[in-house]
């Protein structure tokens, strides 16, 4: 019908277009041909058919598709930018052919670019706002605890579990400020804040706060790295079964934080409570005991309540959010 109704309209149908082969090609580089005509400029003159079919009727094609289009206004100059595969490649078109983009190689900024692009009022610590937001995640953490145990129903407990492990994993956000000095610019107050929270949630502070300082040092180097670092083959391949089974399939690594304070990753020696592990400096050893001591404290404070309580109510009320709480932590952290 299509060519029935070219044909009398006394146009030829469009020829055929067979792409070209991309082999060795990149697309990106493609010059295109340029038009300072506009789209008004491009109609072509009215053409009436023949024969009654047409009536008189105007056939004339609003639009003209050249077989290559002009690259919209600025797409060379982003081109030129960005380059042909990405950040970091300024050098765009003028590449030679069959180059790649190099994620090795430095970005096309620094550090203290970024920092200069953060608005100034970002950079202020204001002890007492940061000090409402730990007042306030403590009493929502307690106001569900005593509202899970009043109402003691297993309708109830999941919905506290989920609601108490993300709170339980709030105030270890808390604590991780405190960590970077985020806090405040009191570094007294950081500590002692820092510890309360993280002890009540049994993370060593100190402990914790030297190998994530070690970490954001070292990120995705294979033997630096102190969290989530990828594993080398030679390591890998001496890992026993079931240890592949608990670190590589899920959910079982979202829940491994717990044995990672207590003895690292696979190929590293040490803990997080050890103030010998090579995770710290000798000046560093008071600071780590610190840690550990506090967070034997909340461990016998714990140990006390399930004679109170009873344990499974402790493990309903502490034990299952504890969990959830470092599901949250692994999850986003990986």
């Amino acid at each position: 019908m299509a060519s029935w109704v070219l044909s009398e309209c006394g146009l030829k149908p469009l020829p055929h277009i067979f792409p070209r082969p991309r082999t060795g090609i990149n697309p990106s580089k493609a010059r295109f041909l340029h038009s300072k005509k506009s789209i008004t400029d491009l109609k072509l003159p009215s053409v009436k058919c023949s024969g009654d079919f047409s009536r008189d009727r105007n056939w004339g094609l609003k639009v003209s598709a050249p077989l290559r289009v002009a690259p919209l206004e600025g797409e060379d100059e982003e081109e030129r930018i960005n380059g042909v595969n990405g950040i970091g490649n300024n050098k765009g078109v003028e590449e030679e052919e069959g180059s790649e983009f190099d994620p090795g190689a430095p970005p096309p900024f620094k550090l203290a670019d970024i920092r200069a692009a953060i608005p100034k009022h970002c950079w202020v610590k204001d002890p007492w706002k940061s000090m409402s937001y730990v007042v306030r995640d403590v009493v929502v953490v307690f106001g569900l605890a005593a509202a899970a145990a009043y109402l003691n129903n297993w309708v109830v407990w999941p919905l506290y579990w989920a609601a108490q492990g993300t709170m339980f994993w709030a105030l270890f956000v808390l604590g991780h400020d405190c960590g970077h000095g985020s806090f405040s610019n009191d570094h007294k107050l950081n500590s002692v804040v820092g510890h309360l929270l993280h002890s009540s949630i049994l993370v060593p502070y100190h402990g914790w706060r030297i190998s994530h300082r070690t970490h954001h040092q070292n990120h995705g180097h294979v033997e630096n790295d102190e969290s989530w670092h990828p594993l080398s083959e030679k390591i890998y391949r001496t890992l026993d079964s079931a240890t592949r089974f608990l670190r590589f399939k899920i959910p079982f690594p979202l829940l491994a934080y717990p044995f990672y304070l207590w003895s690292r990753s696979p190929g590293k020696t040490g803990s997080h409570f050890d103030p010998n592990s090579d995770l710290f400096v000798p000046s560093e050893r008071k600071d780590v005991i610190t840690s550990t001591v506090c967070w034997t404290a909340m461990a016998a404070l714990l140990v006390g309540l399930s004679f109170v309580m009873g344990p499974m109510q402790l493990l309903k009320l502490y034990g299952l959010p504890y969990w959830v709480n470092f599901f949250h932590l692994s999850f986003i952290c990986f």
